[in-house]
């Protein structure tokens, strides 16, 4: 019998993101599926390990795949509450139940668990103080709303 898996390693939580986004543009229909890009239009990071603003100007690209499935590329920067400038990059998958799918179409409330909504984190910044981001790696468990992204992000040990 093979050996058993170790335990997976701990998920400290590490911050909650509120993000307000513009709506969807669509680039058109690739071999891969639809291509769009969603604005970041900013908001709030507040938690444990790291808090601050969602500055203006980040992007969300995706690609709405033939099976319904959202792939994530998201790119922004965290003003933190001390001044410094952090670089995140989020690359996951977005997709759910069709009936989920057409409430949040119709701008209706969904809950985090009535989709799944997951994306790995990576952070780079030259500041000093924050240091330490470079060498993390972060879970987030997204909810998505009309014109609101909410990411839980958990630091992966």
């Amino acid at each position: 019998m093979p050996d058993a898996f170790p335990a997976p390693p701990p998920l400290v939580p590490m911050t909650r993101i509120d993000c307000e986004v513009a709506g969807v543009t669509s680039l058109g229909l690739l071999p891969a599926g639809e291509r769009r890009y969603v604005p970041l239009l900013g908001g709030r990071v507040h938690g444990p390990e790291l808090n601050g603003q969602i500055a203006e100007g980040g992007v969300d690209w995706q690609i709405l795949r033939p099976d319904g499935v959202i792939e994530i590329a998201a790119h922004y920067v965290i003003r933190t509450d001390d001044g410094a400038l952090v670089e995140v990059r989020s690359e996951g998958l977005r997709h759910g139940p069709p009936e989920v799918l057409a409430q949040l179409a119709r701008g209706e409330p969904v809950a985090r668990d009535a989709m799944y909504f997951r994306t790995v984190v990576r952070f780079s910044t030259a500041a000093p103080a924050w240091q330490h981001l470079n060498k993390v790696l972060a879970l987030a468990c997204g909810a998505r709303e009309a014109h609101r992204v909410r990411l839980d992000l958990y630091r992966i040990t």
